[in-house]
């Protein structure tokens, strides 16, 4: 499992005092009040940022980090993913998981039958949906709904699905 999980990417500067305008890859955007540090993925490495500000604006979070004060220290942070370490994620409830504990796991009917590989994961208004990777008709879009997601084994690296018809 991955030890660091992505909570935003930087997209642009925000103002000349050294602030980043953060898009969110969080499902709230609120933890980021509660955030004291982040990791910023420089390509080449990670570099320890602390949070000295948050604020919000549209889907956005404007981020100042300590010791960064002007444009110039932040500009070519832009399009960096920011990463907490696993410890400091948020606790999920029942029936949630991290989408990356979750992509490539082994995902199989509640007959028994290899249905394919979890490839992606993605977010609409009402419910997220499974992009399955199956070996004969490409990708297949499940929704991550209890009628359909019945079992997930994140440990054992496997999903058990109920196919309702016209899925395929």
């Amino acid at each position: 499992m991955e030890e660091l999980l992505q909570v935003g990417v930087i997209t642009q500067t925000h103002g000349i005092r050294g602030e980043v305008k953060v898009f969110p890859t969080t499902d709230d955007a609120a933890r980021f009040q509660d955030l004291k540090h982040v990791l910023l993925d420089t390509g080449k490495g990670t570099l320890s940022l602390e949070i000295e500000n948050v604020k919000f604006f549209k889907q956005f979070v404007i981020l100042k980090f300590k010791g960064y004060d002007n444009i110039n220290d932040v500009e070519r942070y832009k399009r960096c993913p920011l990463l907490v370490e696993r410890r400091d994620a948020v606790p999920l409830e029942e029936d949630e998981y991290f989408i990356t504990d979750m992509i490539g796991i082994k995902v199989v009917t509640d007959q028994g039958e290899d249905f394919g590989v979890l490839k992606d994961v993605m977010a609409t208004g009402a419910n997220d949906v499974y992009i399955i990777d199956h070996p004969s008709a490409g990708e297949v879009l499940v929704p991550a709904i209890k009628e359909c997601i019945l079992e997930v084994d994140i440990p054992g690296r496997r999903m058990k699905v109920h196919v309702m018809d016209g899925l395929i």
